[in-house]
């Protein structure tokens, strides 16, 4: 153990003397440094009393496997990247077009106020419809009544609990079903909008629409027109 430790700090002042950060971590070491340490065991190894081949082999074996973990590592970034150059190239196509998507979200601009639509699995005996503010604040509440299976639309009149003109913006909207029986019915919402360009983020591409809200690429269900 005293000779391993040794050899440890020999090496961490090589690479210390070779302006490289030595950390003392073997997690931390890349294959150029492990292919490094491995050589000054070999160099420093007593003669009398060689490095036992189980022990060299072992270590030959995790550089092995470091080696193909980074290939791997290497050849997925470069799948995702090129994956991510495709759906920006796809989602391109999609600028000017109208759209329909899964959503959930509406727009309001003076009194102009986007619409969305919403379709019943099963019947329902009360549908509530509640809007969000950007901060996640309740501002309005509503009972539609029962529905039975099938697409419908909801549309805002843009004011509040209070009855006031809500403020221009993006709003979020949740609705929740309950079946005949007293069982949740599912609800499936939809949103349309004229795509202006693409956001490319972490999570995926968003296509954004020209009322400011943003849809998510792999969410588009059909596109209505072309102009």
């Amino acid at each position: 153990m005293s000779q391993v430790s040794s050899l440890l700090g020999q090496y961490e002042r090589e690479l210390e003397a070779a302006n490289y950060k030595a950390t003392g971590n073997n997690s931390a070491l890349d294959k150029d440094a492990f292919l490094r340490l491995l050589v000054t065991q070999l160099e420093n190894q007593d003669p009398l009393n060689p490095m036992d081949d189980k022990e060299f082999i072992a270590q030959l074996a995790q550089f092995s496997s470091l080696e193909q973990m980074n290939n791997i590592a290497e050849g997925i970034n470069n799948l995702v990247s090129l994956n991510q150059q495709d759906r920006m190239l796809g989602a391109v196509g999609f600028i000017g077009k109208e759209v329909v998507a899964a959503g959930d979200t509406l727009s309001k601009e003076e009194e102009s106020i986007s619409k969305i639509y919403y379709s019943l699995e099963d019947t329902a005996k009360e549908v509530y419809v509640n809007i969000f503010d950007s901060f996640g604040n309740i501002i309005y509440s509503t009972s539609l009544g029962s529905r039975q299976p099938g697409e419908y639309q909801f549309t805002w009149d843009g004011k509040d609990f209070t009855g006031k003109e809500a403020a221009n913006g993006v709003y979020s909207v949740t609705f929740a079903a309950e079946g005949v029986n007293g069982n949740p019915v599912l609800v499936d919402t939809e949103v349309s909008g004229k795509v202006s360009g693409i956001q490319n983020t972490g999570s995926g591409t968003l296509l954004r629409l020209e009322d400011g809200r943003v849809i998510d690429f792999n969410n588009v269900k059909e596109i209505v027109s072309e102009n």
